[in-house]
């Protein structure tokens, strides 16, 4: 498992996504720098939640992509078939590649934190940074089990990119649910609000991760970070155990 891990993190240094990584965090920084110029009041406050936003959604983004390219790539070069000609369970293969992965989320992560330390306190940063590692683990492993399952890129990111802006903006569309303009006691409205519930109850609750207030206004603590991590831990043994299973049942 460590050679595995070992490998796929320096496969995504010498793709040079790294690269990709300081020009984004760069461009990100000088948009910042032209917003804030621009900015009547609250400049620093303006600045720090414009790029906590745009960095957590290209990190994201650039997150999945990685993930299910490198492992379609693999597939379409055998490589998978060559790994497991040795005396290497899947299960270790799988694990591996997550901790590769992991240990790239970890890269991007405290790219972002370096980046946003000119608009917030290091403390903040700092939590805001675990907060964004750990939402990036639960999107590596929602792209390695879809990409296991639908084995299509443009399916398995589309798939993924949905789970995302459905975990991000759930209570939003629970409470327009709950609370809409006019009230009607229909049964569609009732069958409508208990679907949203029960999606909601699936879903990890992401627009609780990573939170621009945390920079904005400096309100993030050590308690903050408690219930993400529990949700981490869960979210991550259902989804590994579901990829775990695809990759056992595949013919190879």
């Amino acid at each position: 498992m460590g050679a595995i891990a070992y490998y796929t993190l320096l496969e995504a240094l010498r793709n040079r996504l790294l690269w990709l990584v300081v020009g984004v965090l760069l461009a990100a920084f000088g948009l910042a720098e032209f917003l804030g110029a621009v900015a009547i009041t609250e400049t620093r406050q303006f600045q720090s939640g414009f790029m906590g936003a745009l960095l957590r959604a290209f990190a994201v983004f650039v997150l999945s992509l990685f993930v299910i390219t490198s492992i379609v790539r693999e597939f379409n070069d055998k490589g998978l078939e060559l790994v497991l000609s040795f005396p290497i369970p899947r299960s270790s293969y799988l694990i591996g590649k997550l901790l590769g992965f992991f240990g790239l989320a970890l890269i991007i992560a405290s790219a972002a934190g370096v980046c946003l330390l000119a608009y917030a306190p290091p403390f903040q940063i700092f939590l805001w940074a675990l907060s964004l590692a750990m939402e990036l683990f639960i999107v590596t492993a929602v792209s390695l089990l879809c990409l296991l399952t639908f084995t299509h890129v443009t399916v398995a990111l589309s798939t993924v990119m949905v789970f995302y802006l459905l975990s991000r903006s759930m209570t939003a569309i629970q409470l327009m649910g709950h609370f809409p303009v006019i009230s009607s006691e229909s049964l569609a409205q009732d069958v409508i609000v208990a679907f949203l519930d029960a999606l909601a109850f699936l879903l990890p609750e992401l627009d609780r991760f990573t939170a621009s207030d945390w920079l904005i206004y400096h309100t993030a603590g050590w308690a903050d970070l408690l219930p993400l991590f529990g949700q981490t831990v869960i979210y991550l043994g259902l989804l590994c155990g579901a990829a775990m299973f695809d990759l056992y049942r595949k013919n190879l």
